[in-house]
């Protein structure tokens, strides 16, 4: 059967935003070339035709640059439409790269948003204000451990202060005179040792006779006494 009536041929894929942007504007730069060619013939007429006297051949050239002008003409707009298909394509591919960047980020917050319902369950606000409040019950017992810790003892609660002043500022004045007579206040003096003898009102020990001072020779050491020569 395939025999008889042929096999079916396969379609080709449509060709996408991107070839047939290609495409078009390779013809519009194949068209910019031909345009640049007669730019250049016509130059070339231009330049005859100054030269040339007023004549018939003056004439056949400008005919000749009459025609190069005509088709230098439909070129250009040949060209403009081809880069006005090329811009119309690019704008097409421009939104449908929009289009995809639109749907990949409504997938990514379609995820995101079931991951966050599946969070948020397993998070409560009463929860979290409940654990506030336990902390901040945690912090206040915390604190006035540390105050009771903290404490000094053997110091009564009911000192008055005004009394503890009066007798510091008595302190410093007591401890200002004693600097001023002694130079050194009492407490910082070293203890003086007792006069046994004027407390128990004994009598002085009598003293003898002072002893003779021994003579010295010319040395400074004891004299020695010479025997009496006397016989």
């Amino acid at each position: 059967m395939q025999r008889i009536f042929g096999a079916k041929k396969n379609k080709d894929p449509p060709p996408s935003i991107s070839d047939a942007s290609d495409k078009i504007t390779k013809r519009g730069d194949t068209v910019e070339e031909k345009i640049k060619k007669l730019d250049v013939e016509l130059s070339k007429y231009k330049e005859q035709i100054k030269k040339t006297r007023p004549g018939p051949a003056q004439e056949a050239i400008k005919a000749r640059a009459m025609r190069v002008l005509k088709q230098k003409r439909m070129y250009e707009g040949q060209r403009d439409m081809l880069y006005n298909q090329t811009f119309n394509l690019d704008q097409v591919a421009f939104a449908a790269e929009g289009i995809k960047d639109a749907q990949q980020t409504m997938s990514a917050l379609k995820s995101a948003n079931k991951e966050l319902k599946g969070m948020m369950k397993t998070v409560k606000i009463q929860d979290i204000d409940n654990l506030q409040d336990e902390m901040m019950d945690l912090m206040d017992v915390s604190n006035e451990i540390q105050e009771t810790l903290g404490r000094s003892y053997n110091v009564p609660d009911d000192i008055d202060e005004d009394e503890l002043m009066g007798e510091l500022d008595a302190l410093e004045a007591d401890m200002g005179f004693e600097t001023e007579g002694d130079g050194v206040p009492s407490y910082l003096q070293p203890d003086k040792e007792p006069d046994l003898d004027s407390e128990l009102n004994l009598p002085t020990a009598p003293m003898g006779h002072a002893a003779r001072p021994q003579a010295e020779d010319e040395f400074s050491l004891p004299a020695v006494p010479r025997a009496s020569l006397r016989g």
